[in-house]
């Protein structure tokens, strides 16, 4: 009996295993096909543009003349000379083939790195890792900059990995290390890797290949092979200019920083030694540890910033380096992932502040994520015991859940630590940039956003609660009540919520997944209203007579009036998200607050919010009963998906010091 019920137990797992690992391919496949698809349609001087430096006047691609003159080809002489058979292929030929070259060279890195993931790794892990990192890949910088500019940059990835961890005997590993050189000369840094780790006849072998094949490429094509190593200093000075942001190099960073000349190429020449040589003897060590693929990882970072030049689509080295297990707690481990897969699908400005503070960092959001791999981040020792159990940081425990018996979403788990601070604010904050592109996007013209405010005043004077006139002409016929719902409307939509999330990550943790899911819900729901139902607001809506108080008077007949257009849709006004975050504000309040008096006064926010949002003439009613609709939905959702609000008392063989943190009190019961 016992050995039945285990098979069955078996087979169940098997069978969600596949459909999960279906599911991953699926959505593999769409990013694939989405991205083959973004290229292919593009108009022939808009795709694979790098590839028009092969092209002449007929649109055929040809490489009649040296490779450096237009200033366009950066890669190594022996690259060309790779790349000069495809010079008799068709334009739309060679569009496609390379498209869908690119695609097979992304997938096998996948297939490749998920195999050397290090052990232990369970089954699922293995079954489920090869169509997640296929997607990674696919949204990630550098492979939608190889896909678009038609570069190489994923094959020396490749021939590294395939050289590391699918090659049979050392030679054949030391002639793909090798070829990989050829291609990116950084890569040389995987030779000393090699060795140190004691594989010296692939170390050996890869030195030598790299000498003949640039041997090879020198005597064919001895003019472009002067112009690469001589004359632009090993490709340095090719393409765009060093000191772009594009450059995500040492190099580049120190000349946006405003330095020139020999004192920049002296601090430069210094710090690439400091992080080859840092960066190098953790990935030795590392290597050592059983993470090989970590310590390629790690040694692809240093490539990436010690290189003159490091482009976008070289820059594949940092996504690998998510392998790497970071954090002792629970709540802590998923930082580094997160951080990495930001930084290397999101551009800094999504990620970051426009403040001239920030601009540094902001520029140079993948340099720094590669030297923090390679010098910084302490990644766990396979041997030790946090590596596969972290530190719980459980605060409190769910109550029963209403509907435990549903499987709705099997594999959602209600999380109650405290979660870190950085990943939330870096979560937060690409979250609002999307959010801020996807509102920006959902523009549905003048006209329609018109007439839906046409239909919104129509059933509101129909309802009896068009109150709008008469609520914006009194307040502005008042000086002070005006300008106080003008500063009120302007200034708290952002600050009360942000105050609010930060109350509860510090006094009640196990509260904060659960509010914060709820907004971001309720934030996901608004969108789709903007998509489907752009609206005028009152101020907008021509010959109604509405004051805008907050922006001054508008041009109406001039479809981009104002300085805001430039800035965010103002045609996304169903839901209100001003009241909305407001009223979830007050709701999380009334439901957490500890006394009668906090309650109210938190009630006071989403009253004053509504008052100002129809008194400034920036919508009308119904947008702030769409904002309440779209936050209920948001509480109902995670109530089906987490289950009951309700918490319990840790239980008693944890310490109530150590389950509620160091300095915070034990969860309390609460409803």
């Amino acid at each position: 009996m016992v050995n039945t019920e285990q098979g069955v137990c078996g087979r169940t797992a098997a069978s969600r295993i596949g459909v999960a690992r279906a599911a991953l391919w699926l959505v593999a496949a769409l990013l694939a096909a989405r991205q083959t698809a973004a290229v292919l349609t593009r108009p022939p001087g808009e795709r694979l543009v790098d590839l028009e430096a092969w092209t002449g006047p007929e649109g055929v691609p040809h490489m009649s003349g040296p490779l450096y003159d237009a200033g366009r080809f950066t890669g190594t002489p022996f690259a060309g000379l790779v790349l000069r058979p495809f010079a008799d292929s068709a334009q739309q030929t060679l569009g496609v083939v390379w498209t869908f070259g690119t695609l097979l060279l992304v997938v096998a890195i996948g297939l490749v790195v998920s195999r050397a993931l290090p052990a232990p790794v369970s089954r699922r892990s293995t079954l489920l890792a090869a169509p997640v990192a296929v997607s990674l890949l696919m949204l990630s910088l550098p492979v939608r900059g190889s896909f678009h500019l038609g570069q190489t940059g994923v094959i020396p990835v490749l021939l590294v990995l395939l050289g590391c961890f699918a090659a049979r005997g050392e030679r054949s590993a030391g002639l793909l290390v090798g070829l990989g050189a050829a291609l990116q000369p950084t890569v040389l840094l995987f030779v000393p890797l090699l060795w140190f780790t004691g594989r010296r006849r692939a170390a050996v072998g890869a030195a030598g290949a790299f000498a003949g094949l640039t041997a090879l490429a020198w005597a064919v094509h001895p003019g472009d092979s002067w112009a690469y190593w001589i004359h632009h200093a090993a490709g340095a000075g090719l393409g765009g200019g060093p000191g772009g942001p594009a450059n995500q190099s040492l190099h580049g960073a120190l000349l946006r920083l405003g330095l020139q000349g020999p004192a920049e190429i002296a601090l430069c020449a210094v710090l690439a030694v400091v992080v080859t040589v840092l960066g190098l003897r953790r990935a030795v060590r590392y290597a050592g540890d059983g993470q090989m693929l970590l310590a390629v990882a790690i040694t692809g970072c240093v490539a990436v910033a010690v290189s003159p030049t490091a482009w976008q689509h070289q820059l594949l080295w940092v996504l690998l380096a998510v392998v790497g297990r970071v954090g002792r707690r629970a709540g802590d481990r998923l930082l580094w992932p997160v951080l990495v897969v930001l930084v290397t699908t999101l551009p800094g400005s999504m990620l970051l502040p426009d403040l001239v503070p920030l601009h540094p960092l902001r520029d140079n959001t993948l340099l720094v994520a590669a030297l923090a791999a390679a010098c910084a981040v302490p990644f766990l020792r396979l041997g030790s015991p946090y590596f596969r159990r972290p530190e719980p940081t459980e605060y409190a425990r769910p109550a029963p859940a209403r509907w435990g018996a549903v499987p709705l979403l099997p594999f959602w788990r209600r999380a109650l630590s405290r979660p870190n601070l950085l990943l939330e604010l870096l979560v937060i904050r690409a979250g609002y940039s999307v959010y801020s592109h996807i509102r920006a996007a959902a523009t549905g013209g003048v006209d329609a956003a018109e007439a839906h405010a046409r239909q919104v005043l129509s059933l509101e004077r129909a309802l009896g609660i068009d109150i709008e006139h008469t609520a914006n002409h009194l307040v502005a016929g008042v000086p002070w009540a005006e300008a106080f719902f003008d500063f009120y409307y302007t200034s708290f939509h952002f600050t009360v919520p942000l105050a609010v999330l930060g109350v509860l990550w510090v006094r009640r943790p196990a509260d904060f997944r659960w509010a914060r899911t709820s907004l971001a819900f309720a934030t996901l729901l608004a969108l789709l209203g903007f998509w489907l139902y752009p609206l005028a607001p009152p101020r907008l809506m021509p010959g109604l007579g509405y004051i805008d108080t907050v922006h001054g008077p508008q041009d109406l007949a001039n479809p981009d009036y104002g300085a805001m257009t430039a800035v965010t849709n103002q045609y996304a006004a169903m839901p209100s998200l001003h009241f909305g975050w407001s009223l979830w504000c007050g709701l999380v309040v009334l439901a957490l607050a500890p006394g009668l008096w906090t309650k109210l006064l938190g009630l006071l926010h989403p009253l004053f919010t509504v008052c100002a949002i129809v008194a400034t003439a920036n919508h009308w009613v119904l947008d702030a009963v769409g904002g309440a609709l779209v936050v209920g939905a948001g509480f109902a959702l995670t109530h089906v998906l987490s289950g009951r609000r309700a918490l319990l008392l840790p239980p008693r063989s944890v310490p109530p010091a150590r389950a509620a943190g160091t300095t915070d009190s034990p969860a309390r019961t609460h409803a």
